[in-house]
């Protein structure tokens, strides 16, 4: 049986049997061959003792990110920093989100952030007042649009009378007009009436 001791979670080949190397705790007597991805001695000497031929697989060596190595108070400060840096953030945002944008204090990348959202937010801020201000204007226009319309529909008190009163010579001599003629109209069909 040819077993692989391995840490992997895909791309099993058939015919071979794998393990987990942390879950070691003595050999299998089946095994013919062995290969071991990693570095575990311990399994590489217990098969070899017991006569099995093992292959040792290299893992592939860390990435390093960096050109030198972090030191422990190092990496605290580095942590600390980016936790300044996270919370300048989480205060600019906040900030935004009730509709206000304050300078942080600290944090490289929120000072930057508010020096690109400060002119932004200043112009949304004039764009709103603007439309505003627009929009009184149009409730305005929309109020003096409404008087005219009824000042259109309802003619003046006196010239309700006048009004009343053509009408009713243009029924006494049933000479038909519209509903809605205006005093000029009315006043011409009377005066083409008949004179008797």
């Amino acid at each position: 049986m040819k077993l692989v001791y391995t840490n992997q979670l895909d791309g099993f080949e058939p015919g071979k049997r794998y393990r987990v190397p942390g879950l070691f705790r003595s050999i299998e007597r089946d095994a013919t061959t062995v290969t071991v991805v990693g570095d575990y001695p311990e399994i590489v000497t217990a098969y070899e003792d017991a006569g099995v031929d093992v292959e040792v697989v290299e893992l592939p060596a860390p990435v390093v990110v960096g050109t030198q190595a972090i030191a422990s108070g190092e990496l605290s400060k580095l942590l600390a920093d980016l936790q300044d840096e996270s919370d300048a953030m989480v205060l600019l945002v906040d900030g935004l989100e009730a509709g206000e944008i304050h300078r942080p204090e600290f944090g490289e990348l929120a000072l930057r952030l508010f020096e690109v959202l400060g002119p932004i937010h200043a112009s949304v801020g004039e764009l709103t007042a603007e439309r505003d201000s627009l929009l009184q204007t149009v409730d305005g226009l929309r109020d003096e649009v409404e008087a005219l319309k009824r000042a259109a529909i309802t003619p003046p008190t006196g010239e309700a009378d006048e009004i009343a009163a053509l009408k009713a010579k243009l029924d006494e001599a049933k000479v038909p007009y519209r509903a809605n003629a205006s005093k000029e109209s009315l006043e011409k069909l009377v005066a083409d009436l008949p004179k008797a």
